[in-house]
C-alpha cells in the first residue's frame, strides 16, 4: 500500500511519535509525505519516506495528483484544527479527492490508529480489488 503522511506544524511531533510506535507496520508499505513531515519522520524512524514539496508550496497538490491517479491507498493527515491556514482551500481539496477516490483518510491520531491497525490485519486489501493498480 502507498501511504501519504502530512502534518501541520503543531502536529509534526505527534506524527513522528505515531510513526515510531507503528514502524513495524509502516515499514512494510511505501510512504510519501509533504516536505518537512517526510524529512522529520524519516530522520526519526529510519523509514524510507519519499519527500514532496511542503504543503504550502504545493506538496498537498502533488499528493492530490497521486490520489487522482490511484497511486495513494491511505492518507494520514494530522491537522491542527485550531490554527487558521492560508492554504486551507488546498487542504479541503485534498480531503475531497480522498472522498471521490475512496481513499481512507485519518485527520487525527485516534482515526490513524484504527486505520493502521486495520492495515496490519489486512482490512485494507479491498483497495486492490476496488482500485487495481495498472501494471507498467
Amino acid at each position: 500500500m502507498n501511504i501519504a503522511l502530512i502534518a501541520h506544524d503543531k502536529k509534526k511531533e505527534l506524527m513522528i511519535q505515531f510513526c515510531i510506535a507503528y514502524k513495524g507496520v509502516l515499514e512494510k508499505h511505501s510512504l510519501c509525505g509533504t516536505g518537512t513531515t517526510a524529512k522529520l519522520v524519516s530522520e526519526a524512524t529510519g523509514l524510507n519516506v519519499r519527500q514532496f514539496l511542503s504543503g504550502a508550496q504545493g506538496g498537498d497538490q502533488q499528493i492530490g495528483a497521486r490520489i487522482a491517479y490511484n497511486e495513494i491507498d491511505m492518507m494520514l493527515f494530522f491537522r491542527d484544527p485550531l490554527s487558521e491556514k492560508p492554504h486551507e482551500p488546498a487542504v479541503s481539496s485534498l480531503l475531497r479527492l480522498c472522498d471521490v477516490h475512496n481513499v481512507p483518510v485519518a485527520t487525527n491520531i485516534a482515526t490513524a490508529e484504527v486505520l493502521v491497525l486495520g492495515l496490519a490485519r489486512g482490512d485494507m486489501d479491498w483497495r486492490d480489488i476496488v482500485n487495481p493498480k495498472s501494471e507498467k
